[in-house]
């Protein structure tokens, strides 16, 4: 299984100067694992993030994400090209089919991931936002093995039967939404950990995807945010905690597009 740098720090939403002072206080406060994609139309300023901060570019874990309208083969290796060039980087350490609809294909878009990593423009491949069948058919497709699986993880959406079989194919999950877009802030439950821990319900949340085995939380942030979801790594969990932190399960998604592969 390849180990993802924990945690990962997630720029969906961000843009322009703004998200390029979010990298760089990321990368100042710790965090080696940074996750833009073309989507987010924020590639650019990642990459100027990544120029100016103080921390070697082979230090860091860098992952996009192939947009569901590029899926076509030729269209993976131009698109590709065209975010490392945005990126100001020779690879990416991780790309992935963002998600599985509009151009996607098995037969055509997987082996054109693998054709990118054979150019090297890629270190590894991942996928996001599958369902299991899904998740087992790239499996077989693919000749690259499948670093990450990248979906909406959080205490109200735990995804237990993704992550294992993740972990039965020695695939890394990737938490967006780790913290529900804020809303664990307002969970009884995570109050009352966190008040234990002289902590906060956003950081009870991330120590317990950081205590979940192959789980690797992406939370976004600016100033002190970055900071204290950094500081969540320090914070352990009793067993009964965690116990209590899996009874919060209620299928709850936040992102829920008609399209998406669950409600096909």
């Amino acid at each position: 299984m390849t180990r993802l740098p924990q945690p990962g720090f997630g720029t969906s939403g961000h843009e322009g100067e703004s998200c390029t002072n979010a990298v760089r206080t990321a990368l100042e406060t710790g965090y080696r694992h940074v996750d833009t994609a073309q989507m987010y139309d924020n590639e650019r300023a990642v990459g100027r993030a990544l120029e100016h901060a103080d921390v070697a570019r082979e230090d860091v874990f860098l992952a996009t994400k192939v947009h569901p309208s590029n899926l076509a083969y030729d269209d993976v290796i131009e698109t590709t090209e065209e975010s490392l060039e945005r990126l100001g980087v020779d690879a990416v350490d991780l790309l992935y089919v963002h998600w599985p609809v509009d151009a996607y294909d098995p037969e055509e878009t997987l082996p054109a991931f693998d054709e990118v990593r054979d150019r090297g423009w890629t270190r590894h491949v991942g996928v996001s936002n599958f369902t299991v069948d899904l998740l087992e058919e790239a499996v077989d497709v693919l000749e690259s093995p499948i670093a990450a699986h990248q979906i909406e993880l959080h205490p109200r959406l735990q995804q237990d039967d993704l992550v294992s079989v993740a972990r039965e194919h020695d695939i890394e999950t990737v938490a967006y939404c780790p913290i529900a877009q804020g809303d664990v802030a307002d969970i009884d439950a995570l109050q009352e950990i966190a008040d234990a821990h002289d902590a906060t319900p956003v950081q009870v949340a991330l120590a317990w995807h950081y205590g979940r085995d192959g789980v690797v939380p992406i939370p976004k942030g600016t100033g002190d945010h970055v900071r204290e979801n950094y500081a969540a790594l320090d914070l352990e969990l009793s067993d009964d905690e965690r116990r209590r932190i899996a009874g919060l399960e209620d299928g709850e998604r936040l992102v829920d597009p008609d399209r998406a592969a669950w409600n096909r």
